[in-house]
């Protein structure tokens, strides 16, 4: 079967569908991107991994890379191989070469955490990809915060980064931050998540 690797270009919200991000995945060695929408909770685990943010307690997918390594094996690379009526499907392929079954938010997910490769099929990059508008730069690294920065935004400003205030004297975007901050401590990461969505618009509202 013919694919191609992909690498993670961004999450970013989908205004279609309220709580839902859309995972965008870039070739790596071409332009096509092919989006892929998952829930809050995954597009979650994939941003708080590739910021190098650690949750209080082991997220699903860490106590998954955890059991793997711990019955002796590691994952090898994830595959999506196929879309069908809309759904993309994919394939976990551990060292011993057996192949699991999951849906490529999780398999993604995982992917990061073990470092491997993401391929995809080239008949559903056919179907599914699409390629950049003629002009349209790449993004820069600090030029695509709300893409690629979407964990260090959930996790706000830390304790230790600035000092407390009285809460009269809080701006709303410090109360926001503030609120961000439990919510990330408590893992509540679907109220996090809106929370998220609060400061994003007070902030484009300032420019």
């Amino acid at each position: 079967m013919d694919r191609v690797q992909v690498e993670i270009l961004g999450i970013s919200a989908n205004s279609q569908t309220s709580g839902a991000y859309a995972l965008i995945l870039r070739e790596t060695s071409g332009l096509r991107r092919i989006p892929i929408i998952i829930g809050g909770f995954e597009a979650q685990a994939i941003a708080l991994e590739m910021e190098g943010i650690k949750p209080p307690r082991p997220l699903t997918h860490d106590l998954v890379k955890t059991l793997v390594e711990s019955l002796g094996g590691t994952l090898a690379e994830v595959s999506i191989h196929e879309l069908r009526e809309g759904t993309f499907f994919a394939s976990l392929k551990l060292s011993d070469d057996q192949e699991i079954d999951a849906r490529p938010s999780d398999a993604i997910a995982l992917a990061i955490r073990f470092g491997v490769p993401i391929w995809v099929a080239e008949n559903v990059m056919v179907e599914a990809s699409f390629l950049p508008e003629e002009g349209e730069e790449e993004p820069e690294d600090d030029e695509d915060e709300s893409e690629l920065s979407l964990a260090e935004r959930l996790a706000g400003k830390s304790e230790e980064a600035a000092p407390k205030k009285p809460a009269k004297a809080l701006t709303p975007l410090d109360q926001l931050n503030q609120q961000l901050s439990d919510a990330i401590k408590k893992e509540d990461y679907e109220r996090a998540a809106k929370i998220r969505d609060d400061i994003r618009k007070l902030e484009m509202e300032k420019k």
